[in-house]
């Protein structure tokens, strides 16, 4: 059986999810001639056609393409222009977070948690450096304490916990799900918030450097105590338009690098590219985040720091990033421990559904969920 789908609909379909029509037709060879118009797909057809571009199969029904858009306001730009298109990837996580929070929120209320008072507790007008501050407290993450932590990853990891045990659920992934033939690009989105007074979310793109993710989520934190959702791919250098992206950039900034810390602990007589990466280790940042900063100090001109920053860009980039690492680790990390533990428990104890517990976890086995709920001390 043939079905009837206007060739605009296929071509959106295979645009939207970054396809060439010479790569897809490798996988589809009828599909140049279903966007001409000289023939027309099976149901049979359609449904991989779908799947392959990650579209929902109503979607391609429609009389003509949709618009679509990120269901919470997006700061990202390019050389200063909105981005208008998003990716099926970056909807795709935007909306199975959204689904968790839900999920979280209800639990919540039904375990009788009371509203987190941060959320919202900061405004625009305010100081950046009061905030940092009493997020700082908040977190209980300290400049002495990340000094005596040995690694990035290691104080990324206590960032995490610490904002967990606030009651921030922070999710950390760089693939779809757990579709790791899905993966994010960082150059789209680095992170995004969801704020909620129940059940804040922060999503952190784990594609990127452990060291960029550090300020990605200081900066997601700040939308938090501000109480504003967005979708954001600011970098520690990035001038961002919009007023409240600038004041979460300052805000991540002073509360990772606080300038008067800076200021004492900067060695004048230093070279450039050794003290950067001394003082990185120190503070347990980006060599990107400790320029700017510098900048800001005004211990480094606008010129000298570009020069530098595109430098230590490319010499990031020649990093091949590591992977691997204990899957159940990361399947808590994927979706936060403090959400990945209320599930499990709840599942157990027959509130939720094993289906929808799977659903929202982003896998399909029992033997899985059950080593998870192991790995966190809960089954």
């Amino acid at each position: 059986m043939r079905v009837q789908v206007r060739p605009e609909l296929l071509r959106w379909a295979r645009e939207r999810a970054g396809f060439s029509l010479e790569a897809l037709a490798r996988r589809i060879p009828q599909l140049p001639a279903w966007e001409q118009g000289e023939s027309h797909p099976t149901l049979k057809q359609m449904e991989k056609f779908a799947k392959a571009t990650y579209a929902p199969m109503g979607f391609l029904f429609l009389a003509e393409p949709p618009v679509e858009s990120v269901p919470i306001p997006d700061f990202r730009t390019l050389a200063s222009i909105r981005v208008n298109r998003p990716s099926p990837d970056l909807l795709d996580t935007v909306y199975i977070c959204q689904q968790r929070q839900e999920w979280y929120r209800d639990f919540a209320r039904s375990e009788g948690e009371e509203r987190l008072p941060f959320v919202g507790s900061s405004a625009l007008t305010g100081e950046v450096g009061e905030t940092a501050a009493r997020m700082r407290v908040a977190l209980g993450f300290s400049i002495e304490e990340r000094r005596r932590i040995p690694t990035w990853t290691d104080a990324l990891r206590r960032f995490i916990e610490q904002a967990d045990l606030l009651g921030v659920l922070v999710m950390i992934s760089g693939v779809v799900g757990s579709n790791n033939r899905r993966k994010l690009d960082p150059r789209e989105f680095r992170g995004f918030a969801l704020s909620d007074d129940l059940a804040p979310l922060v999503f952190i793109n784990g594609a990127d450097t452990k060291a960029a993710q550090m300020f990605t989520l200081a900066h997601e934190l700040a939308h938090i105590w501000l109480g504003q959702s967005a979708l954001s791919d600011v970098d520690p250098a990035s001038a961002p338009s919009n007023r409240v992206e600038i004041w979460c950039n300052q805000v991540a900034a002073e509360f990772l690098v606080p300038l008067e810390n800076l200021r004492s602990e900067y060695r004048q007589r230093a070279g450039l590219q050794e003290e950067c990466s001394r003082l990185a280790r120190f503070f347990k940042v980006s060599t990107l985040v400790i320029l700017r900063r510098l900048h800001d100090a005004s211990a480094v001109s606008g010129d000298d720091m570009w020069q530098a920053y595109d430098e230590e860009i490319a010499r990031l980039l020649a990093i091949p990033h590591a992977s691997g690492g204990d899957f159940y680790l990361t399947q808590a990390a994927r979706v936060s421990k403090r959400f990945a533990r209320a599930l499990v428990v709840s599942t157990l104890e027959g509130q939720t559904l094993h289906r929808d517990a799977f659903r929202l976890l982003c896998f399909s086995k029992l033997e899985t969920f059950r080593e998870l709920g192991h790995s966190l001390g809960v089954a």
